[in-house]
């Protein structure tokens, strides 16, 4: 008996594609602590400078909730629906009262497990693409158990897009929501 579930196993890839992507952009990854995932922390990247375009902060921190989900995303005006479960998760993630800039990274996978990850002599390849989004200063919700995120279809996690966050924040500039369509 596998003792990983489906979502567990989704739920790993989204760290996999974390640490690719920090790794490969020069910056550290560190995995949350089990406190730091009750306060909707999975992971905290750190960027050492200089930053493009500049910045008078040489070293700065990110802090990562993750997600991963078979369910294709409502797709658009240039933004990608999700669904987030957890409302308390959704209110620590717009707070504006934390020191540590927090960004939502959803991994979407394909529907079919098979398709997630694919490997031969020349590539390990995981499937499809994860996006971010930052929900600082969004709107208190009204619903009980998720609220529907609208993540721009532009801020894929990839190296460039991540190295930008760093050059943001290093400049005192933190990423806000805006909303959607």
């Amino acid at each position: 008996m596998n003792p990983l579930t489906d979502l567990n196993i989704e739920s790993e890839l989204s760290y996999a594609y974390i640490h690719a992507v920090a790794s490969h952009s020069g910056a550290s990854c560190d995995i949350g602590t089990r406190h730091e995932d009750n306060a909707g922390v999975d992971a905290k990247l750190t960027a050492w400078g200089p930053f493009p375009g500049g910045g008078y902060r040489t070293e700065v921190d990110v802090k990562v909730q993750l997600k991963a989900t078979i369910k294709p995303p409502i797709h658009k005006h240039g933004y990608l629906s999700y669904s987030l479960k957890g409302i308390p998760q959704y209110d620590d993630l717009r707070s504006e009262a934390v020191s540590i800039p927090r960004i939502l990274v959803v991994l979407f996978l394909p529907k079919e497990k098979s398709s997630w990850l694919s490997h031969t002599k020349d590539a390990l390849s995981l499937c499809k693409c994860a996006y971010w989004v930052s929900l600082r200063g969004a709107a208190a919700s009204t619903n009980a158990t998720s609220q529907t995120v609208y993540i721009p279809d532009k801020q894929k996690l990839d190296v460039s897009n991540l190295n930008n966050i760093f050059a943001d924040i290093s400049k005192n500039s933190v990423p806000v929501y805006d909303g959607g369509p």
